[in-house]
């Protein structure tokens, strides 16, 4: 099957990229690669890959901006990052974009291979319901997971999210806590009587008062809780296990 895998590695490390494609055609992968974002825009636009790696820091044109350009010509593209350097912004605008996953560097090759795997066999549309009164954070948060493909729902308060759930198999569910009328405590053991396979991740931008609410909703099987501003990287990192 890995044959038919074809992969555009894009990285100003010459080294790398060559020690990257001798491990990965190794494995039967049909790779080509690229020193800059322009020239990976360009492959990109004229031939079809089935995964892209892209380093964050390039010269000229650096990996995030190559991200966009990309995901504007073929938003369907699967995108992993890579990068030697905390580069919080710029990872954080990577996921933003619809990068599935960051790879830091040294590149572990168990990690690399493990990733290319999941890639390969990554599901589409999944359905996730967020539910939170902020109209801002939800807009934000929808176009970053409908950018990865999931199909998405959006509600503001937690009844809207007890009669949704009865409606549609919701795989992941980001719930706010603090919710008009009933809060997302609340919201949580309503929804578990209607489905309890659902994962149900908690967020909350108030980590102190909130902290008895969550400490109670992962007693009653919440995944965690989450703080905002929310961490990308950790969300997806958290939704990749729960998934696949």
């Amino acid at each position: 099957m890995t044959e038919n895998v074809s992969i555009l590695i894009s990285d100003d490390n010459l080294s790398l990229t060559k020690t990257m494609k001798l491990i990965l055609e190794h494995e039967n992968f049909k790779v080509e690669t690229t020193n800059d974002g322009f020239e990976a825009f360009e492959k990109v636009k004229n031939e079809n890959f089935d995964i892209i790696f892209l380093d964050i820091k390039m010269p000229d044109i650096n990996g995030v901006e190559t991200l966009k350009k990309i995901k504007k010509i073929k938003p369907n593209s699967i995108v992993i990052m890579m990068t030697a350097y905390s580069v919080d912004e710029l990872i954080s605008e990577a996921f933003k974009w619809g990068a599935i996953k960051i790879l830091h560097k040294p590149i572990d090759i168990k990690n690399l291979l493990k990733s290319i795997s999941k890639a390969i066999h990554q599901k589409t549309g999944n359905l996730v319901l967020i539910v939170d009164d902020d109209p801002g954070f939800c807009l934000t948060i929808e176009k970053i997971f409908s950018r990865k493909g999931y199909n998405v729902s959006v509600v503001h308060n937690g009844e809207d999210a007890i009669r949704i759930v009865k409606e549609k198999p919701y795989e992941i569910i980001l719930l706010d806590i603090k919710l008009p009328t009933i809060n997302g405590f609340e919201t949580l053991l309503e929804i578990k009587k209607i489905n309890s396979e659902i994962n149900n991740i908690l967020i909350t931008g108030y980590k102190e008062k909130m902290s008895e609410f969550a400490e109670k909703a992962i007693f009653e099987n919440a995944i965690t809780c989450l703080y905002k501003p929310l961490n990308l990287e950790l969300l997806f990192d958290l939704i990749d296990k729960i998934l696949y």
